[in-house]
């Protein structure tokens, strides 16, 4: 029998009193989700290094029989200390301008050397897609999520999906690790998300101020915030439809035009 110890969390000490392993929580929280949970990410949600999302923390519920506040008090509680003791100072400046917006989300991207989170399927400026190619191609070590909602609004986004495949394999592994992640979130129900988002910084735009048209406004946010959208990102792209071959992006270009 598993020994419970007081101080594991509330969701671990869950599956030990069930006598589950990781990877056996893993697969019977995807038989109730659909989703593609593993051990590796149970794991980091036991320990609060990661939180969970609405959907696997209702899977969650249901499985280990127990309410959200009692199972993720470890999770929610580190969380919001962290961006209530930074308040106000978790939005590093407002952008009111169309420019600096472009050129905000362009220094995130500049400055990204571990992880660079981006999503939406809107993005057409040139500068900002070509920074993020620069990225891949000179940084092996960072890690790219790119999530889409829907299919791609512009050809200059397509396009830049397909270079990204010609830059880096998604199947290849860089000292063990995966580097490139694409995935498209087609559930109609889930409203689209705009940011771009590294380990230190990350630009979320903003309808505009300054008329019905567009979105050419928005806030820099601080690296509390920034860590929290990074994890916001990786889990929408764990639970995505992967698009990492061009065959898949043609496919799911055909599909929807």
């Amino acid at each position: 029998m598993t020994t419970v110890n007081r101080t594991d969390s509330a969701l671990k000490r869950a599956r030990l009193a069930m006598n589950m392993t990781l990877e056996e929580a893993a697969d019977a929280l995807n038989a109730i989700t659909g989703g593609a949970a593993d051990a590796s990410l149970l794991s980091a949600w036991e320990s609060g290094r990661r939180r969970t999302g609405k959907r696997n923390r209702a899977g969650l519920c249901v499985l280990y029989r127990d309410r959200s506040e009692v199972l993720f008090t470890h999770q929610d509680g580190a969380a919001a200390s962290a961006l209530e003791s930074a308040g106000t100072a978790a939005v590093v400046k407002v952008l009111t301008r169309w420019t600096d917006l472009v050129g905000a989300m362009v220094d995130v991207v500049g400055d990204a050397r571990d992880q660079l989170v981006v999503t939406g399927s809107r993005s057409r400026e040139k500068a900002y897609l070509a920074a993020i190619e620069t990225a891949v191609a000179q940084r092996p070590d960072l890690v790219h999520y790119r999530v889409l909602y829907g299919p791609p609004r512009h050809r200059a986004l397509a396009d830049h999906l397909l270079r990204l495949l010609e830059l880096r394999d998604p199947a290849a592994r860089h000292n063990g690790v995966k580097t490139l992640h694409i995935g498209a979130v087609e559930r109609a129900e889930v409203p689209e998300r705009f940011f771009v988002a590294s380990e230190t910084a990350a630009v979320v735009p903003l309808p505009s101020f300054h008329g019905a048209e567009g979105f050419d406004c928005g806030v820099v946010l601080s690296r509390e915030a920034a860590v929290g959208l990074v994890h916001h990102g990786r889990e929408a792209c764990a639970s995505a439809r992967p698009l990492e071959t061009t065959g898949a992006i043609h496919a799911f270009l055909g599909r929807h035009k």
